[in-house]
């Protein structure tokens, strides 16, 4: 497999409450769908669409806050490319959720941060430019 043909299909998450976390999947992705699930071991539900999805595992026990530190080693934030950031962010607004750093509008994308109620922050990034050396430009 070519670098070109790689994404990343899935990310697991272990959450408090497996119906808020896909309230709060669903109301940025109004299209994932539940595609399966189960309880053998445990509940969990793979949210998504038929390209990529969110593994979503209930805690046994409840869990604390997740705390991000960029100084730790650990899981900061996991990022989506979306289409219009402003969109994602009214409905997550609408819907109580906070932002969890400044939306950023630069030269060439726009990104705003996000926490569910477990504390885990994603970031939504939308790009201004089909050209990857923009895409990818760090200098605002």
């Amino acid at each position: 497999m070519t670098a070109s043909k790689m994404y990343l299909e899935h990310v697991n998450i272990t959450v408090n409450n497996l119906e808020e976390a896909i309230q709060f999947f669903q109301t940025a992705f109004p299209h994932f769908k539940i595609r399966g699930g189960g309880d053998k071991l445990r509940e969990w539900v793979h949210l998504g669409d038929e390209h990529t999805y969110i593994a979503l595992n209930q805690a046994e026990a409840p869990l604390q806050k997740v705390e991000k530190n960029y100084e730790k080693a650990g899981i900061n934030h996991i990022g989506f490319v979306v289409q219009d950031v402003e969109e994602i962010a009214t409905k997550l607004l609408t819907k109580g959720y906070q932002r969890d750093y400044p939306k950023q509008v630069e030269k060439f994308r726009i990104r705003d941060y996000f926490i569910d109620t477990d504390g885990n922050q994603y970031e939504f990034v939308q790009y201004l430019s089909e050209v990857p050396a923009e895409k990818n430009d760090y200098n605002k």
